[in-house]
C-alpha cells in the first residue's frame, strides 16, 4: 500500500470527536516508529508545522528538538509566540535561533523576486543545518507535509516545503504524522490540541514571508514599514468581523517614494500596498468589498502609526490578471 495515498475509507476530520481519535491513533504510531530516539523540527509558528510539534510533545515529549529560525522576515509578534506557546506553555524542547541580520545582510541589495526567494531558503538550511550538527542523537526528521503538498508535487514533496533540500549526508528519517491530512483538518486537529487560535487559524502565508512583500531588494526601513503596517490591517479586520470572512488579506510596501504632508511639513515617503482576496482553490481569486469607512480608518491609522509612510493605496485586482502576493 502506498503510504503517501489517502486510504478511499478514511474519514475527513471534521469534529473534536474525529480529531482527538487521529490524534490518538498518531501518538500510538509516533512512538513505535520513534521509540526512545531524538526528532528534529523546523518549527516556523506556521499551523502545519505547529500542529506536528504539538503531536510529537504529546508522543515523546522532550525527545522533541524543534528549530525556530528567526529570520527577520516574520509577522510582529510571531517569533516571540512560537517561544511562548511552545517552551513556556507546553514546555517542549526549543532551540531559537536569531539570524535577522544574518539573512538581512545576504538580501542587501537583491531586488529580483525568485532570487530572493532562493537566498532565504538556502540560507534557512543552511542555519538548520548548522544547528542539526550540533545535536547529538538526532534519528528524525519531523515535517508538516500535509497531503495537498503530495498532491500538487511530482515527486512526493514540493521543494520549498518545510526543510526540504537539507543535505543527503544528515541522513533522518522523516517524520510526517499528518501527510494525509487536508489544511481544513489540521486545523481541527491543532484545535484538539490546544493550539491558540491564532496560529491554528493563521492565514496562508508565503514561505519566504514578508520578504516577498518588502518588494524589491529589502530594506530594514520598508520592512518594518511591511511589519507594522500588516499587524494594524490584521488588527483592524479581527475588530471588525473580517478575520475568518477573508481567505488572505497583507499589506505590501513597494521600492519607490512620494510626496506628502504630515504635521504642515512635506515629507518624501514609501506608500503602503492594501491586498484582500478571497479564494477556493488559489488559482483564481476576487477582491474583498471592504467597507469604504473601514479602510479609510485603517489608512489613517497607518499615516499615523507607521514609520516612513505617508500614503496608502488599496489594490483592486483579482488574479487573473494579478497574481495573490506581488511577488
Amino acid at each position: 500500500m502506498d503510504s503517501n495515498k489517502r486510504p478511499d475509507t478514511m474519514q475527513r476530520i471534521t469534529t473534536p470527536e474525529l480529531a482527538n481519535a487521529f490524534i490518538d491513533e498518531q501518538i500510538s504510531a509516533l512512538r513505535e516508529q520513534i521509540g526512545d530516539k531524538k526528532v528534529l523540527l523546523a518549527l516556523s509558528g506556521g499551523v502545519d508545522s505547529s500542529v506536528v510539534a504539538a503531536l510529537l510533545i504529546k508522543a515523546i515529549g522532550q525527545n522533541l528538538v524543534c528549530v525556530h529560525v528567526n529570520h527577520g522576515l516574520l509577522r510582529k509578534g510571531e517569533p516571540e509566540q512560537v517561544v511562548e506557546v511552545f517552551r513556556n506553555q507546553m514546555n517542549a524542547n526549543l532551540v531559537y535561533v536569531d539570524a535577522v541580520d544574518r539573512f538581512l545582510d545576504k538580501l542587501a541589495g537583491v531586488a529580483e523576486p525568485e532570487k530572493k526567494r532562493k537566498i532565504i531558503g538556502a540560507e534557512f538550511i543552511r542555519v538548520f543545518e548548522e544547528e542539526a550538527r550540533k545535536l547529538d542523537g538526532i534519528e528524525f526528521l519531523a515535517q508538516g507535509t500535509i497531503y495537498p503538498d503530495i498532491l500538487e508535487s511530482d515527486d512526493g514533496v514540493k521543494a520549498h516545503h518545510n526543510v526540504g533540500g537539507l543535505p543527503e549526508d544528515l541522513q533522518f528519517e522523516l517524520v510526517e504524522p499528518v501527510k494525509l491530512l487536508y489544511k481544513d483538518e489540521v486545523r481541527v486537529v491543532g484545535k484538539a490540541l490546544g493550539l491558540p487560535d491564532n496560529m491554528v487559524y493563521r492565514q496562508p502565508f508565503p514561505g519566504p514571508g514578508l520578504g516577498v512583500r518588502c518588494l524589491g531588494a529589502i530594506t530594514r526601513d520598508r520592512l518594518e514599514a511591511v511589519r507594522e503596517s500588516d499587524a494594524i490591517l490584521r488588527e483592524e479586520f479581527a475588530k471588525n468581523g473580517l478575520e475568518g470572512k477573508v481567505w488572505q488579506y497583507f499589506t505590501a510596501v513597494p521600492d519607490f517614494k512620494g510626496v506628502g504632508i504630515t504635521d504642515g511639513k512635506r515629507t518624501f515617503a514609501y506608500p503602503v500596498i492594501i491586498r484582500a482576496v478571497n479564494t477556493k482553490d488559489a488559482m483564481t481569486a476576487t477582491v474583498e468589498n471592504v467597507p469604504f469607512d473601514l479602510l479609510q480608518h485603517i489608512t489613517n491609522r497607518i499615516t499615523t502609526e507607521v514609520e516612513n509612510v505617508n500614503r496608502v493605496l488599496f489594490d483592486l485586482t483579482p488574479k487573473p490578471s494579478a497574481t495573490i502576493e506581488w511577488e
